[in-house]
C-alpha cells in the first residue's frame, strides 16, 4: 500500500487557461456565532411589548410631573394676564428643574428673586443681549422642583406657583394687583 499513501500537504492542480497554481490552504471551519440574546425586560419577555398605553394620552394622569407642572404654571399666568392686562406682553415664562445656587453662601435677597430659606424659588432675567448679539425679552424663570417640595398636593401646588408669580410680578412691575385672596 505504498502508492495509496496521501501526502497530508495540498497538492497544487496543474494549471490550465484562467487558472492559477498557487495553492490555498485549507482552513477548519468555524461554527457559526450564534445571535447574542439582547437582556429584555421582565414585562415584555415575549418581545411584544405593551399592547396599548397604561393610560390614554387624554387623561390628566398620563402627563409626567413636569408636564402637569407647565400646565399649573400656564393656568398661573393666565390668571395674572387678568390682573394684569396688557403688562405681561413682554415678559417670557420659563420652567426650570432647579435653581443654581452659589458655593459661596446663600443667594441674596433682591426684587429679582423670590426666596424661601435660601432656596430660589422664581428669578427675574432683565431683558438684555445674548451671546449671539440679539435682543433677549424679560423672563421669569419659575423652579419646579422647590415649589413642589412646599406644597402638599396640586391643589396647593397652583396656589403656590400663583402666589410666588403675583410676588415676582409685582416686585418687577412695581405695581400691586389685586390681593390673591379676593378672588
Amino acid at each position: 500500500m505504498a502508492g495509496h499513501e496521501t501526502d497530508p500537504s495540498p497538492q497544487a492542480r496543474p494549471s490550465t487557461a484562467g487558472r492559477s497554481a498557487r495553492v490555498r490552504p485549507v482552513l477548519p471551519r468555524r461554527p457559526a456565532a450564534a445571535p447574542v440574546p439582547q437582556a429584555s425586560a421582565r414585562r415584555d419577555r415575549r418581545g411584544r411589548g405593551l399592547r396599548t398605553p397604561l393610560l390614554p394620552e387624554n387623561l390628566p394622569a398620563s402627563r409626567t410631573r413636569a408636564e402637569q407642572f407647565d400646565q399649573v404654571v400656564l393656568e398661573a399666568v393666565a390668571e395674572l394676564e387678568i390682573r394684569w392686562p396688557g403688562k405681561l406682553d413682554a415678559v417670557e415664562f420659563a420652567v426650570d428643574e432647579v435653581p443654581l445656587v452659589p458655593a459661596e453662601g446663600p443667594v441674596v435677597a433682591s426684587p429679582e428673586v423670590v426666596l424661601d430659606g435660601g432656596v430660589p424659588l422664581t428669578r427675574f432675567v432683565p431683558p438684555g443681549i445674548d451671546a449671539r448679539g440679539r435682543p433677549t425679552r424679560a423672563r421669569v424663570v419659575v423652579y419646579r422642583r422647590p415649589l413642589e417640595a412646599r406644597s402638599t398636593d396640586s391643589g396647593d401646588l397652583g396656589d403656590l406657583v400663583t402666589e410666588v408669580l403675583g410676588e415676582q410680578l409685582s416686585a418687577v412691575l412695581g405695581e400691586h394687583g389685586t390681593d390673591t385672596d379676593d378672588r
